[in-house]
């Protein structure tokens, strides 16, 4: 694993090296001699422009370590290049950076972009649209907002602390719409996925102060 991920890492330079050498030997013997030589370096090109270095972004981002991820996206010369999933996923990346930097206008752009290509699994989809919508919400655009959640529900969510994240907030776009049955609704179904988050526990106490007492 560490063998394959060096070669990720420098395998721009050693491509071109062995193009160098490939010329070398062309030029000193004939073709077919430095016919390997050419097929790795076209090869070694072709996975760094079309396939890049995302597998390297899940050791430091496991750590925490954001100035490494960064570096490796930065390393990404034309990510318009990669290939589609991985570009969906470059780009769901670029977005939660943005997202802990709190650049919302740049996490939503990198976040739409994302979501357009189609991420490579339905749960990623999910929390991308679960994320634009709690973006739309927090500048005041409830029709966006729902839009995004509701297709965040139908895309799925990968885990139900997310999930109770996302029924709150349909819970409250119902209240302020005064539609009381349905936010009741999305507030049982909220409660269902058992959050342990503290942020989200505190929530929901906040709501059931007052929920049981709304008509409908």
């Amino acid at each position: 694993m560490k063998f394959y991920n060096l070669l990720i890492k420098y395998r721009f330079p050693l491509s071109l090296l062995a193009l160098a050498l490939a010329i070398v030997v062309n030029v000193y013997t004939s073709f077919w001699p430095s016919f390997i030589l050419y097929f790795i370096a076209v090869i070694g090109l072709l996975s760094h422009f079309f396939i890049g270095p995302l597998r390297l972004i899940q050791e430091p981002m496991e750590s925490g370590n954001v100035e490494a991820v960064e570096k490796i996206l930065n390393s990404i010369w034309y990510p318009d290049l990669l290939y589609k999933p991985i570009r969906s996923t470059y780009y769901t990346v670029k977005g939660n950076l943005a997202m802990m930097r709190q650049d919302f206008d740049e996490a939503e752009k990198h976040l739409k972009k994302s979501t357009q290509l189609g991420a490579p699994m339905p749960e990623a989809e999910g929390a991308n649209k679960l994320q634009l919508g709690m973006m739309a919400l927090q500048k005041g655009d409830f029709r966006n907002g729902e839009s995004y959640i509701r297709a965040a529900i139908r895309a799925g969510i990968p885990d139900k602390e997310s999930e109770a994240v996302a029924y709150l907030s349909m819970c409250q776009i119902f209240m302020n719409k005064r539609e009381f049955r349905a936010a009741k609704d999305f507030f049982r179904k909220a409660k269902a996925c058992k959050p342990t988050t503290k942020q989200v526990v505190d929530q929901i106490k906040e709501i059931e102060k007052y929920i049981s007492r709304m008509p409908g």
